[in-house]
């Protein structure tokens, strides 16, 4: 396939042609790329790449098509979503409220969920996803899908080559939204991390601490007063002399010793500002950027977000979630409360690291429709293609910045991962109320295709 100017050691594995390429690391966009050893191999002109092509490199004609870098799904609870899709909390096909939802049993039903989730992501342009929060604390979780076991069939299924996409975890010493005890904390971080077959296939990056609820619940930990009167607690445990907030940032300075990255569940302002003191306590004695960051952070205020900005402290947050309990919130905390919440155009401004995601399967964990909702709750743009670069980058170059692997994925540079998604159209020729009618035709994840659209043109041979 393709002609034989390239020589068989410089010969591209997949050339694509004929397209748009956006490469997200400051370079302009281009026509083609190509592949090779599962690395970027050079991005340029069709003429450039058609240089590289030799006897048994693939050819895909993009016939107009765009490329993305892969879409790195930063907050996704991969293993649930398995056993739940299509349904999910929030969005199409949501429970019941208060209907019991199901459970994985057996070590072959979390593979089965794994992979039926992994898989769904590869379909959407997905190449690397965040489990955030799997470990002992949830051994006997009802679920069954945020337990020890769901991390060793993770484990299994890299060891034999079969994860469709790149997975980071998250240890969890405590409760999916509930308690964590300081012991239970302290001996889980005594305990060593197994070494992973593949560190850039599947990579434990920290630890998730639960801090708190969520506003509409009236479980936020907020300066805000609520209007049912509820005083919530944080939600880890007192322990000895130490009340919660003692101990909320005892975690933290402790994990950031140990070289363990911190992602908080803190949507209350005064769970941030907790958080934010003990990031600052624990630089100052050790200035390793461990790129901790806030998840939610639903009632993070404009102070907060400069000192997140200064100290390195991320944001990882679902305006899809914004979209749907705007008015919840405003019942929780008063009229106009969430219009002073999510403050997505802020965090940017601020310079913060900010991340979108899903929380799938609070909602489905589709990045079409998550920056969709994105830009509706930012309101009206200044300017739109300065808008939608910052939306693509919240979901491809910032989550790997988030993960600590900007050196080697999240944009489509020669010698980086080759972590791609085609699409049908030019996002940038779209509004970003139109992103969800993208269609993905393909997604490749190292180099090779974890997804292709059926009835899609096929490889041609190239001139």
């Amino acid at each position: 396939m393709g002609d034989h100017t390239g020589g068989d050691r410089t010969a591209a594995d997949i050339a694509f042609l004929g397209g748009v390429v956006y490469r997200f690391d400051g370079g302009g966009p281009a026509a083609a790329l190509a592949l090779k050893d599962q690395l970027v191999q050079q991005v340029g002109t069709d003429e450039e790449i058609r240089a590289l092509i030799g006897p048994h490199t693939r050819v895909v004609q993009l016939l107009g098509r765009t490329v993305l870098p892969g879409i790195n799904e930063s907050h996704f609870h991969a293993t649930w979503l398995g056993l739940m899709w299509p349904q999910t909390l929030m969005g199409s096909g949501a429970l019941t409220p208060g209907e019991p939802g199901p459970g994985l049993r057996t070590a072959q039903e979390r593979r089965s969920a794994i992979l039926r989730a992994t898989r769904l992501a590869a379909s959407m342009g997905i190449t690397s996803i965040t489990e955030p929060g799997l470990g002992p604390g949830e051994d006997d979780g009802a679920t069954g899908a945020f337990g020890s076991d769901v991390l060793q069939q993770y484990r299994e299924l890299a060891a034999a080559g079969e994860l469709p996409v790149r997975v980071t975890t998250l240890a969890l010493f405590g409760e999916l939204d509930g308690p964590t005890s300081w012991s239970d904390f302290e001996n889980g971080l005594a305990r060593p991390v197994a070494c992973e077959p593949d560190p850039r296939l599947l990579h434990q990056a920290g630890v998730k601490i639960f801090a708190d609820g969520i506003p509409p619940m009236g479980t936020a930990y907020t300066h805000r007063e609520y209007r049912n009167g509820a005083r919530p607690e944080l939600l880890v445990r007192p322990t000895g002399s130490a009340d919660r907030e003692q101990v909320l940032q005892h975690m933290v300075r402790t994990a950031h010793r140990a070289g363990q990255q911190v992602a908080v569940h803190a949507t209350g302002d005064r769970t941030i500002e907790l958080v934010l003191e003990a990031v600052a306590d624990a630089r100052a004695a050790d200035d390793a950027d461990l790129r901790h960051y806030i998840v939610h952070g639903d009632l993070v205020t404009s102070p907060q977000l400069r000192r997140m900005a200064e100290l390195g402290v991320g944001l990882n947050i679902q305006p899809g979630i914004a979209l749907r309990t705007s008015s919840m919130v405003d019942a929780a905390l008063g009229e106009g409360a969430a219009a002073e919440a999510w403050p997505l155009q802020e965090a940017l401004d601020a310079g913060v690291a900010m991340c979108i995601s899903s929380d799938a399967p609070i909602l489905s964990p589709d990045w079409r429709e998550h920056l969709a909702a994105a830009d509706a709750w930012m309101g009206p743009a200044q300017n739109s293609q300065d808008r939608m670069a910052a939306l693509l980058r919240s979901v491809t170059v910032t989550p790997a910045y988030q993960d600590g692997a900007e050196s080697w994925k999240g944009t489509l540079t020669p010698g980086k991962a080759a972590d791609l998604c085609v699409v049908d159209r030019d996002p940038f020729q779209l509004t970003a109320a139109d992103l969800p009618q993208l269609q993905v035709d393909m997604t490749v994840v190292g180099g090779s295709p974890a997804f292709e659209r059926a009835g899609e043109p096929r490889d041609q041979v190239s001139s």
